[in-house]
């Protein structure tokens, strides 16, 4: 598919203009700061108000962005960005401005910070809670070559919450590398953080005896330059004040052999730079505390929803106003919702459904039934390997929890499905959301492989909802006594294509699928929403004279083995079709089916190829792989027909 760049028609203010690299930026005055971050603040607004995109962590980080690259000898100094959907301010000091139009778009740059696109984007992220063990590994390396050099990660308190990050603070903390934690604290991820983590954060953001401690300690480190050699014996001496203050309050961070500093103003740029200017000096594994407010210096996010300015789409940066669609028809409803409602239509009918997010509770529509059933539904925090584990638990308790993760944050619990759930078979409804690929968020959050990895797993029902309907009835069917085993339910990010979709509960008996429509020709198997792909793609080829009959098959494991008996039957010509990697997914259970049972046909699989899918809207990408309505009705025209027919 072609591609036409978009001109950049958004004009940044007088200093931002200058800057084409943190060189440049380090050539400006200290006075000059805060200027630049008010110019950089209104450029993402500017941009992102009618191109899109990730918002309010941006903002909320600005102050901090321009200290780090103006104190730090970035890129020979790594930074590291936790997430990454707070990196803008990043991208556009380092080179990237003139570009950022193109930010999130096909073919354009990532939303997440990516070593192929920069040097500055020391390491590539997108899921949470990575930066830690990525900094101290490079600081740890730097050790070993005998390199001067700095390790910043810059972690916000949401991802703190991931054991990932205790387990690198733990290591951390008995190097001797230089390493320095910048702990972003705004009290939210998506949405608001919650857990244990987050109160003894905002107890020590209201400590009156930190905050006495913490004004005796910057007057020390105020000094440390002035000593020159003697830099770590004063930085020792700031350390034995803290520790002292500490026998009144403990501190985690220090338990772990961290020197903690802060909480300090994360918008303050002067004292962020005086302050990183000390740090530089103290050796060892270090933690800066800043506070910092999401959606800063844009009133509608800071006055109104800080969730809802995550990632708002498109907006009037003068009123506030999110920019909706014109169309007044109704509208297919996306399927997170369909799972939010209709988690409480089963909830107030079995009492023993509990619902579990690990931090996406808006993202996956649980919100729902948090508001409706408090109780029984729980946000966990970034810890989709607690929340896979903690739905074990309560399932031996005799609780149905349907825990809810992205298809993409699933790959981080998978031991605990196999381990906690699979192997002792127990009754876990696994609802994976945007399974398949995920539009502008790119290879990072992809859907990608959950029908491979869970597909070979014994114990697991694998099955994904062509319509919002199905959806409601596997969601039904996974909660029944007799289906009383591991149950895996995968759909995509986006709408569905009904929109009147709440239909009866109907129970679908596992491992089977239905016929939509019978044919002669070829016959097309498709498993979750890409059906409705094929719906469209056999009318096509009904106009061209291809009698196409096509299979919903619903249930990737177990296979509906009496269907595809049928199949291979009446069928010399095959094609699957599905929104998942080709390698192991739902066409390779078709193609051992095929050989197990010594048929013979000629199969074309469709689906995500053998590499890394990019970011772009969800049917640019789908074109791109080959299993969009287009490209099925066209491989279905090669197969049928002869090559001379075949029109492309």
């Amino acid at each position: 598919m072609a591609h036409t760049p978009e001109k950049n028609e958004f004009v940044p203010g007088k200093l931002l203009g200058q800057i084409n690299s943190p060189e440049d930026l380090r050539l400006l005055s200290e006075e000059q700061l805060p200027q630049l971050s008010k110019e950089l603040r209104q450029y993402i607004i500017d941009l992102v108000s009618v191109k899109g995109g990730h918002f309010g962590a941006s903002l909320g980080v600005v102050e901090l962005t321009v200290a780090l690259h103006y104190v730090f000898n970035t890129p020979y100094d790594q930074l590291v960005w936790d997430v990454g959907h707070q990196a803008y301010g990043h991208k556009i000091l380092t080179g990237r401005r003139d570009v950022f139009h193109t930010n999130r778009k096909y073919k354009g740059i990532s939303g997440f910070p990516k070593r192929s696109e920069s040097e500055y984007d020391t390491f590539g992220v997108g899921h949470s809670s990575t930066s830690i063990s990525a900094a101290l590994g490079m600081a740890v390396a730097a050790n070993r070559k005998n390199e001067d050099r700095q390790a910043i990660a810059v972690i916000g308190d949401g991802s703190m919450t991931a054991g990932m990050a205790f387990e690198a603070l733990n290591h951390a903390g008995i190097e001797k590398s230089n390493l320095l934690v910048v702990l972003n604290d705004n009290c939210m991820s998506i949405d608001p953080n919650v857990g244990a983590l987050k109160e003894y954060l905002n107890d020590i953001t209201t400590s009156h005896t930190y905050n006495k401690v913490k004004d005796e300690v910057w007057k020390m480190l105020g000094k440390i330059s002035k000593f020159g050699p003697d830099a770590q014996s004063i930085a020792t001496k700031v350390s034995d004040t803290l520790k002292s203050a500490l026998l009144k309050q403990s501190n985690l961070f220090e338990s772990l052999k961290f020197r903690y500093f802060g909480p300090i103003d994360g918008h303050d740029v002067d004292r962020l730079v005086k302050v990183m200017r000390d740090l530089k000096d103290i050796p060892g594994p270090k933690i800066l505390h800043v506070l910092t407010t999401k959606g800063k210096g844009f009133k509608f996010s800071e006055e109104g929803n800080p969730t809802l300015w995550h990632a708002p789409g498109l907006f009037d940066k003068h009123t506030g106003q999110i920019v909706k669609s014109a169309v007044t028809e109704p509208q297919p409803p996306k399927y997170q919702d369909v799972f939010g409602h209709t988690m409480v239509e089963l909830a107030e009918k079995n009492p023993k459904i509990m619902g579990i997010t690990p931090a996406m509770p808006s993202g996956c529509s649980l919100n729902i039934m948090m508001k409706a059933m408090p109780d029984r539904a729980f946000d966990v925090g970034i810890a989709e390997q607690h929340a896979v584990t903690f739905s074990a638990g309560l399932a031996t308790q005799g609780m149905i929890p349907y825990c809810n993760i992205y298809s993409s944050f699933m790959q981080r619990a998978y031991d605990q499905v196999v381990h906690d759930i699979a192997l002792q078979k127990l009754h876990v409804v696994l609802c994976l959301d945007r399974g398949g690929l995920a539009g502008a968020d790119g290879p990072t959050h992809h859907g990608s492989f959950d029908i491979a990895y869970f597909r070979c797993i014994p114990n697991m029902v694998v099955s994904a909802p062509m319509n919002e309907s199905e959806l409601r009835n596997l969601m039904y069917t996974a909660q029944l006594d007799k289906n009383a085993v591991p149950f895996s339910i995968r759909y995509p990010r986006g709408n569905g294509v009904m929109p009147e979709w709440r239909t009866p509960f109907e129970e679908i008996t596992i491992g089977t699928g239905r016929k939509i429509r019978d044919g002669k020709d070829i016959a097309i198997l498709t498993f979750g929403h890409p059906g409705n792909f094929a719906v469209e793609a056999c009318e096509a080829l009904k106009k061209s004279g291809i009698d196409a009959a096509h299979y919903d098959m619903r249930f990737a494991k177990p296979l509906d083995e009496k269907m595809l008996h049928e199949v291979f039957s009446k069928h010399s010509k095959v094609i699957t079709v599905e929104d998942g990697c080709i390698q192991g997914g739902f066409g390779s259970a078709v193609v051992e089916f095929m050989a197990d049972h010594n048929y013979s046909a000629e199969v074309k699989r469709l689906g995500i190829p053998d590499k890394w899918v990019e970011h772009g809207e969800q049917p640019e990408l789908w074109r791109e792989c080959g299993y969009d309505a287009a490209s099925i009705e066209e491989q279905a025209k090669r197969m049928v027909l002869k090559p001379s027919a075949v029109l492309v």
